[in-house]
């Protein structure tokens, strides 16, 4: 059910990694829910077709997530329940720590492993669009955003003879290692100069590196008065209306931000998790829902662009468990959200 806005339509899509916490919420109700609370379209997760696939395997076993063959089969029953719920797939989702690799490296040969074999599952599902997180890992610190741009285009014109239609959504992770604002993925699109590469522009990645901090009692950035963040903050708004065009915009995802009490320290997890990283894993609710990010001013900037393409709710809320015991509850009270972002 798009959304009306001014004299548009706007489509709504709900990532699917962002709805169900028990065992019970398998994947075909996720879909029921979704699609009963009005949205067109899913992001389809990696971590949903792998768990799929254990839900239609025989011992209950997740595939291994380079069996493109199983992963293939998988995709086709995918879009059979998507089919059943009047659902599309927008893209596929997280494809992370792709560029940048150097050449005739282990790591790179395995990235453009894992490339074709996500664009089997593209075709398996039915969706032309590939979601790419801006690299994280600490061994890309030395390259140039050139190499990254490179990269980009290399996987753009392998898509493009893979994939009909296939374009790559950009996104700035807030806690990457060369790209972690909006300014950053929209300067390495612009270098990669491909006509299939656009952005995937979020209201958590943006304002949550840009204006808020999970390390500072505040939740702001800090080492600047109140007055110079906020005024840094509307100049990048700005900027992004005035600068990118609303064709190179393929979606924006929705989300808020919990402020951190106690702040995360300043230090990368087990895993190896940034902490801005560890907050987006756990600590992103609906807006309006207990968060403190200035959603409403990121909407408002990627609205001025002329954008009127997707908004894509994706939350990840360690609270939602406690707070919606009924999955359609939920989704209901996403696509409110939405509704209320447009209203304001």
């Amino acid at each position: 059910m798009p959304l009306p806005y001014q004299s548009t339509q706007i489509p709504t899509s709900f990532a699917s990694c962002s709805i169900g916490h028990k065992s019970s919420h398998t994947f075909p109700l996720k879909l029921k829910a979704i699609a009963d609370a009005g949205f067109d379209a899913i992001e389809l997760s990696m971590p949903d077709i792998l768990s799929y696939g254990a839900f239609l395997s025989s011992d209950n076993k997740e595939p291994a997530p380079d069996d493109y063959d199983t992963l293939e089969k998988v995709a086709r029953e995918i879009k059979t329940q998507l089919s059943e719920h009047g659902l599309k797939v927008l893209m596929l989702q997280p494809f992370a720590n792709f560029e940048g690799w150097g050449p005739g490296s282990k790591e790179r040969e395995e990235a453009f492993t894992r490339a074709r074999g996500w664009m089997r599952i593209m075709n398996a599902v039915g969706t032309d669009m590939l979601q790419v997180g801006s690299s994280d890992s600490p061994a890309i610190k030395g390259k140039s955003v050139d190499e990254l741009a490179r990269d980009l285009a290399e996987l753009a014109d392998l898509g493009a003879a893979q994939v009909q239609g296939f374009r790559i959504a950009y996104e700035n992770w807030c806690w990457a290692t060369k790209a972690p604002k909006w300014k950053d993925v929209w300067d390495i699109v612009q270098r990669a100069d491909r006509s299939n590469i656009g952005l995937c522009l979020d209201t958590f990645q943006s304002a949550g590196g840009e204006w808020a901090d999970p390390r500072t009692k505040s939740g702001l950035i800090e080492g600047v008065s109140d007055d110079e963040r906020d005024k840094r903050w509307k100049a990048s708004l700005e900027e992004l209306s005035r600068t990118v065009p609303a064709d190179k915009i393929y979606l924006l995802q929705i989300s808020d931000a919990y402020k951190m009490d106690p702040p995360l320290e300043d230090k990368e997890d087990k895993d190896g998790l940034r902490p801005r990283g560890q907050w987006s894993h756990d600590y992103r609710p609906l807006p309006y829902d207990g968060g403190y990010l200035p959603v409403e001013d990121f909407l408002k900037a990627v609205l001025g662009t002329g954008f009127r393409g997707w908004l894509s709710v994706e939350v990840f809320d360690g609270k939602a468990k406690d707070k919606y015991e009924d999955m359609g509850d939920y989704a209901k009270a996403a696509m409110h959200s939405l509704q209320k972002l447009l209203k304001a």
